[in-house]
């Protein structure tokens, strides 16, 4: 019999039964498309971060910012350019040109800012617009409708990060009203020799090394698509679980044709290569299939995907999808792979089996219970391996190496303790109908095994998971309650406003708690150093995990702080140690800080005065009864002239920071 014949003879199982081959396809198609969806979305979301890096970042450039939490101004610009060295001012800050829309705005003097950050050259730029009064800005694509109601002039960039206007530094003051206040100073490289000293022409100004500048997005981010990736490998697992009960139930209705085709002259190498050519035709079609339901998983998940990395890490994602090699040549190649993986137990059980034995069920019952043994054995070790890992594992890749040894260990100990309990039940029989029926149960479990792993690890899943969520949320819940004390928040625009508020609301009110913060270098990371009052709103709610003994008294104490938890855990501190900064306070508390990937530290208001005397104090949390809060705020609008939207109550901030607590579990769900 010819190779083609044979190949015609096995391919007509498929067409006699095409709700196997449905099953085949689609059980690989949708493995597939969930391995493709997720690396299709990390794809794009790195292509971002690394766009941004290039673009917007600067992070080759050192930086000259405030060391003392004070504004900037051209002038500090000035001086140092008169003084020969060569810095190039920006200005950054977002405006809600719409309601659902934050434009990022980027402010460069184009005049000095180095090549790198121009986007293209100056001499392609329209420069009598770039410099006119209304302004010229590049854009991103999804930036047109934001400034054109800004009445700007725009030319579209593709390598700008979404939702990124970069305009002229006049422009940029002018929209952001900044007067004559800029952000930071570039230092461009090659500067000349012998330049005065940094602390001698500007001793309120600190270098921040490219290092130092803050987190690089794509490693800060790096947790996330880790568990993307954890979550499209387990998923393509499941359905590798469904494809092989599909080919390892097509082997099974096909053992008669088997032995046939042998007794032709069909040798054993040869219907193993006719086997594996036909699952290869399988597995490239379903593919295909499934790389292109991936990308419209991709494609409907990523806004909900950049809308996360934003919320949580303040990470810019194009809201496109663009087909790129990388993803769609892995999802092909996880396709074909997990075909020859599935198919590879069951063509292993056909070359055992003699020729004669081919047809007989008893012969491949007897193979795939070798092949369980085999399982288990590997289930074992698995297992060892989780718990080896449960007392070893210290980061988040051994983390889900040890639960994914776990999962796959129960998964593959599963058909030999089925068959071991269903012998023993058989055993125990104590009638002839009772022991076919446990005897005839024993047999199918080969045939179902797969299944019942695949089975087992879906719902594994899913309690783990939903679980764990459902945890999660109700800390996050129990966390907002005792951060979110005040019932109002107020942002106010001048130093006047807030005498005036005080004044206004003296005796109407319990408290107003100002909030107060200045950038810091805490552990070799820019951060943040907040002050507290004394009042005992924060020794009521502010959730600590670890003190020292009067704790809130040693607080107002200069020399002590809080610190929060990342940044306890990071640097290896606990209470008494020494904060990581220049300052070194003694820590008297650590603190839970959901949702912050920077350190951050808490010290007492009259210690951050002495520190910081130039920071204006512009935030407040107001305690008032809950009956008046209307009456408050109605007082703030109309006596003081603060915007509403100024003005925030705690309703409000737990909704929305729910709303971004249940944003980052949407892939989840899905």
């Amino acid at each position: 019999m010819s190779h083609r014949t044979a190949l015609k003879a096995l391919l007509s199982h498929w067409w006699r039964n095409p709700l196997q081959l449905f099953t085949l396809l689609i059980g690989l198609a949708l493995a597939t498309a969930l391995w493709s969806g997720v690396q299709a979305i990390n794809a794009e979301a790195r292509a971002s971060y690394g766009s941004a890096a290039s673009q917007v970042a600067q992070t080759q450039f050192d930086t000259l910012v405030s060391a003392e939490g004070q504004d900037m101004t051209i002038s500090d610009f000035v001086t140092l350019r008169r003084a020969g060295w060569l810095v190039s001012p920006r200005i950054l800050g977002s405006l809600s040109t719409t309601e659902d829309f934050e434009l990022q705005v980027l402010g460069v003097d184009a005049l000095t800012a180095p090549r790198e950050a121009m986007t293209g050259d100056l001499q392609s730029l329209p420069l009598n617009q770039f410099f006119s009064g209304p302004g010229f800005a590049l854009i991103s694509e999804d930036a047109r409708a934001a400034v054109t109601a800004l009445g700007l002039g725009f030319s579209v960039e593709e390598t700008l990060p979404s939702q990124t206007a970069l305009v002229d530094i006049g422009v940029a003051a002018r929209l952001l009203e900044r007067e004559d206040r800029i952000d930071q100073l570039l230092v461009l490289p090659d500067q000349p020799k012998d330049l005065p000293a940094l602390d001698k022409v500007m001793p309120h100004l600190k270098m921040l090394s490219p290092q130092a500048t803050g987190d690089d997005i794509a490693r800060l981010t790096d947790s996330f698509h880790l568990n993307l990736t954890a979550f499209g490998l387990l998923s393509f697992a499941v359905g590798l679980f469904i494809v092989y009960g599909a080919i390892g139930l097509a082997f099974e209705q096909r053992r008669a044709m088997f032995r046939t085709l042998r007794a032709l002259g069909v040798s054993l190498r040869a219907l193993i290569v006719l086997l594996l050519a036909e699952l290869l035709i399988f597995a490239t079609l379903a593919g295909m299939i499934g790389v292109l339901l991936g990308y419209l998983i991709a494609a409907a998940l990523l806004p909900d995907v950049a809308a996360t990395l934003r919320g949580l890490y303040g990470a810019d994602v194009t809201g496109s999808l663009q087909i790129r090699a990388s993803w769609w040549a892995s999802g092909l190649g996880m396709a074909v792979g997990g075909t020859l993986i599935a198919s590879a137990g069951t063509l292993f059980r056909l070359s055992r089996v003699a020729l004669m034995e081919a047809g007989t069920p008893q012969a491949w019952v007897k193979a795939a219970r070798r092949v369980m043994r085999v399982m288990a054995g590997l289930g074992c070790a698995l297992l060892i391996l989780a718990a080896i890992l449960s007392a070893t594992a210290s980061g988040l890749t051994q983390g889900f190496i040890l639960l994914g040894a776990l999962l796959i260990g129960a998964a593959f100990l599963l058909p030999l303790l089925l068959d071991r309990t269903l012998a023993i039940l058989e055993g125990c029989a104590t009638s002839a109908l009772r022991q076919w029926f446990w005897a005839d149960t024993r047999s199918q479990v080969p045939g179902l095994s797969m299944a019942l792993m695949a089975l087992l690890l879906a719902i594994a899943t899913n309690v783990g998971v939903s679980t764990m969520v459902s945890s999660f949320r109700m800390t996050f819940i129990g966390w907002l309650d005792q951060r979110l004390a005040s019932e109002l928040y107020v942002t106010v625009d001048t130093d006047a406003q807030a005498v005036a508020m005080r004044v206004q609301l003296d005796g109407k009110i319990d408290a107003i708690l100002p909030i107060i913060s200045a950038p810091a270098q805490l552990n070799d990371q820019t951060g943040e150093i907040y002050a507290v009052q004394d009042h005992p709103t924060y020794r009521d709610h502010w959730p600590l995990l670890n003190e020292a003994p009067n704790v809130w008294d040693r607080l107002q104490i200069t020399g002590h702080a809080l610190v929060n938890e990342q940044l306890a855990l990071r640097a290896g501190l606990s209470v008494g140690d020494k904060v990581p900064s220049s300052q070194g306070q003694e820590i008297v508390g650590i603190y839970s800080d959901y949702g912050n990937p920077a350190p951050q530290v808490i010290i007492g208001i009259d210690a951050f005065r002495a520190l910081y005397p130039e920071v204006p104090e512009r935030r407040f949390g107001v305690r008032v009864a809950q009956d008046r809060i209307e009456d408050i705020t109605e007082v703030l609008v109309n006596d003081i002239g603060i915007q509403p939207d100024a003005i925030a109550n705690q309703a409000r901030i737990k909704a929305m920071s729910l709303g971004i607590f249940e944003q980052t579990f949407t892939v989840t769900a899905a």
